[in-house]
C-alpha cells in the first residue's frame, strides 16, 4: 500500500454533519474496532476542526440541525 494522499470533497453542510458524528463516535467505543480506526477518526476530526468555524459558535446545535436538513434535501 502506498502513502498517497486521497482528497475528498464535501459541502460545508456535509463537513459539519460528519464532524458532529465524529465527535460523537469518539465517545462510543462500540463504533471503533481497533487503534488504527481510532487514529483515522481522530485525524479526520482534527482536519475538519481546522476548516470549520461552526463548532466555536454559540448556536452550534442549530447550525448542525440546519446542516443535517440541507444534506437531506440535497
Amino acid at each position: 500500500m502506498t502513502d498517497e494522499n486521497v482528497e475528498l470533497r464535501l459541502t460545508s453542510a456535509e463537513a459539519l454533519v460528519l464532524f458532529e458524528w465524529l465527535t460523537a463516535a469518539a465517545d462510543d467505543a462500540r463504533l471503533i474496532a481497533d487503534e488504527a480506526e481510532q487514529r483515522v477518526l481522530w485525524d479526520l476530526e482534527s482536519q475538519l476542526e481546522t476548516k470549520l468555524v461552526e463548532p466555536l459558535m454559540p448556536n452550534y446545535t442549530e447550525l448542525v440541525n440546519a446542516a443535517k436538513a440541507a444534506v437531506l434535501s440535497a
